[in-house]
């Protein structure tokens, strides 16, 4: 029994140095991002054999409200603008490390095969649609885009009555793929997760550029590391990848 001890003892401390060096980045990241981003950091683990990255996926408000509140993050990517300019404005990150890396589409979503009378924004007037799920204005991007586009269309404020509101893009396109919801506003790239449960009726337009900002957050410990997979994320591999999911490039 001591000999064993003693062997695993000296495993241990033989161990010890290739634990030191391991390294882990914390990425918090848009949910619409979530499919692209897991195959995204596999290959960036393979290029760094010694890291592993791990995701949070949520709506981009409600990752900022994480992060000010002190959650152990390296790298924030937001599907807004306006996000991440908040988090700069309030010190919590590298405006120097700023960068764009992808583009998205609005679009509006009817449950597939159901014979919807949706065909554009203009019928969501109709009063056969009684439920249009949207994201959370105050947290979720994709709610900001869509009540710009509704009040570009003058239909904000009528429609209002018929909004379900959901935590995340995810969210919404649960709602619409499950009938839960007559329509509802999502990203292409979401949308094309469930073609044969959603079907897109319309390319909106009236909104703000869909971009994709990422940025490293100052109290990141592991600055050199999040750099490095900023400029991943720039790279031929992972833009192959964001392309494969629908994105396009910045």
């Amino acid at each position: 029994m001591k000999r064993l001890l003693a062997f695993l003892f000296v495993g241990l401390v033989a161990a010890a140095p290739c634990v030191a060096l391991a390294q882990q980045l914390t990425v918090s990241a848009a949910a619409s991002l979530t499919d692209a981003f897991k195959e995204v950091g596999a290959k960036f683990e393979a290029t760094h054999p010694d890291v592993t990255v791990r995701f949070n996926f949520g709506a981009s408000g409600m990752l900022l409200q994480q992060i000010r509140q002190g959650a152990p993050v390296d790298v924030f990517a937001s599907a807004d603008e306006q996000t991440v300019t908040r988090g700069v404005e309030a010190g919590l990150f590298d405006e120097s490390t700023r960068r764009d890396f992808a583009t998205n589409a609005l679009v509006l979503i009817v449950p597939a095969a159901q014979g919807s009378p949706v065909k554009s924004v203009m019928d969501l007037s109709n009063p056969a649609v009684r439920r249009i799920a949207i994201g959370k204005v105050s947290t979720v991007p994709v709610g900001r885009y869509t009540q710009q586009a509704l009040e570009k269309a003058m239909l904000w404020d009528a429609l209002a009555p018929k909004f379900a509101q959901a935590d995340s893009v995810r969210q919404v396109l649960d709602y619409v793929s499950r009938g839960e919801a007559d329509a509802g506003f999502v990203y292409r790239t979401d949308a094309a997760l469930m073609p044969g449960k959603v079907e897109i009726v319309q390319a909106v337009g009236g909104h703000d550029p869909v971009t994709y900002p990422v940025i490293a957050v100052s109290a990141s410990r592991e600055k050199a590391l999040a750099k490095a997979f900023l400029d991943y994320l720039l790279t031929p591999s992972a833009q192959d990848i964001l392309k494969r999911y629908g994105f396009s490039q910045s």
